[in-house]
């Protein structure tokens, strides 16, 4: 029988993929998908988008659940509730159907996340938790590589149906290990639900993730900047009145922890500004005459950079410390999506080149990060903590794609001729801007990270 650490591990390891598997293997059954539903592009664009919606608004409330309900009896249900969503959406008449189903998905998605993750880090002592990290890392590149070819598998064995339902071994799984592995819940005292703060908390993120959205779409956005204003003010509204509660919602007050906040902006200007030039990028190597399968095959020397990024970062940090690695990491990014903006049509080997700069860049200021957003938070604060984590990692990738689609966009109503090339490079200077928080490195360390 493992160690609790690990079994704790084990689950949250398995709920994370279990995400992973959900958000990246569905976009392969959309030909299929659009031709039996009879949905358009920007309708198909909503399958993604009802899961991540989902996904964000419902975060803030997992530490208060996971306190009223327990932290067991609160992760079997949403994995019941996820795959139960699962199995309806793959049997979905209708494209509306559809889109209910995977918002419903993401509303259980939200809830198993922070719960998983507070729980595993909890287990760990500070020395163990760069590990953890690691082991996460490496979770995170695996699966978006290999979920879009199963589910291209799953689509010519099957249909856009199996695809949709690729989840529930994993979810049933997870079933297994949290009745089999997690120990019954202490009862433990809830604050008393904040109404007013959930439901601005609630409104103000799902207004927020619309108008990123709508803000990366031509045709909406007025309308997505006219949502963006509602989602600062439902903020504002919801943080003058945490700061007069003794027990918020969410403790905002974390963010004044510098690690994490450090750990936050890393995670929006690296991770995030590179999900979003991959629209730019991909659109400049098919004008460069690039196919699609060979814009796709640039990914594995993405994937083989991050592996070594992610395998070196623990012996990097006890070397050089956590401020040195992320000035690289940044630098690395910054170097790879500048070249590409400078050299338009890169031959195959040097693009791949180009990536694998990008994706060393990008673990190492990935991994930097998550070891250091929970350095220092013990206790109770950990399910806050890893609810900030979470909302700020969905949030990044809507925000890096929405920034860098008006960057294009924006660019090419001026410098039509080089548009992608301005893309990019304003991309790499997005990527630098966390520099401007190590200006002392010395108030960051880590201890040294044990297996």
């Amino acid at each position: 029988m493992p160690s609790p650490r690990l079994r704790h591990e084990a689950i949250f390891l398995l709920v994370f993929a279990l995400d992973l598997v959900n958000m990246f293997i569905a976009t392969v059954a959309y030909p299929a998908l659009a031709a039996e539903l009879h949905a358009d592009v920007g309708t198909l664009a909503w399958v993604g988008t009802a899961y991540m919606l989902g996904l964000s608004v419902v975060i803030p409330l997992a530490p208060w659940l996971a306190a009223r309900c327990g932290e067991r009896r609160l992760l079997l249900v949403a994995l019941l509730l996820f795959a139960a969503a699962a199995a309806l959406a793959g049997a979905a008449p209708g494209i509306g159907w559809l889109l209910g189903w995977r918002l419903l998905q993401g509303l259980a998605g939200g809830l198993l996340i922070p719960v998983a993750q507070a729980a595993a880090y909890r287990q760990c002592t500070p020395d163990q938790r760069g590990a953890l990290t690691r082991r996460i890392l490496l979770v995170a590149l695996l699966v978006p590589a290999l979920a879009p070819a199963l589910g291209g598998l799953l689509v010519q064995w099957l249909s856009w149906r199996g695809v949709l339902w690729a989840s529930l071994p994993l979810a049933l799984m997870a079933i297994g290990l949290v009745l089999a592995w997690m120990p019954a819940d202490v009862r433990r005292t809830a604050p008393r639900l904040q109404a007013h703060a959930l439901s601005t908390a609630m409104t103000a993120l799902g207004a927020l993730l619309l108008a990123l959205t709508w803000l990366g779409e031509p045709g909406h956005r007025l309308a997505g900047s006219g949502l963006l204003m509602v989602a600062v003010v439902l903020a504002v509204i919801h943080l003058r009145h945490a700061r007069r509660q003794p027990q918020p919602l969410l403790r905002w007050s974390l963010l004044f922890h510098r690690s994490l906040r450090l750990a936050m902006l890393v995670y929006l200007a690296v991770p995030g500004v590179f999900i979003g030039s991959q629209l730019v990028s991909t659109l400049q190597l098919h004008q460069a005459g690039y196919s699609a399968a060979r814009i796709g095959a640039l990914m594995l020397p993405w994937a083989l950079a991050s592996a070594i990024a992610i395998t070196a970062s623990k012996r990097l940090l006890a070397r050089f410390g956590p401020a040195a690695v992320l000035r690289a990491g940044m630098f690395l990014q910054a170097s790879g999506l500048l070249a590409m903006a400078l050299l338009p049509r890169p031959a195959f080997a040097l693009a791949g080149l180009l990536f694998a700069l990008m994706g060393a860049g990008g673990s190492l200021c990935s991994s930097t990060a998550q070891t250091l957003a929970f350095h220092g938070v013990e206790g109770e604060a950990l399910g806050d903590a890893s609810a900030l984590w979470n909302l700020n990692r969905q949030l990044s990738f809507c925000l890096g794609t929405a920034a860098l689609a008006l960057l294009l966009a924006l660019a090419m109503q001026w410098l039509p001729a080089r548009a992608t090339g301005v893309a990019l490079g304003l991309a790499a200077a997005l990527t630098l801007l966390p520099m401007l928080l190590l200006r002392r490195p010395k108030q960051l360390f880590l201890p040294h990270s044990g297996n």
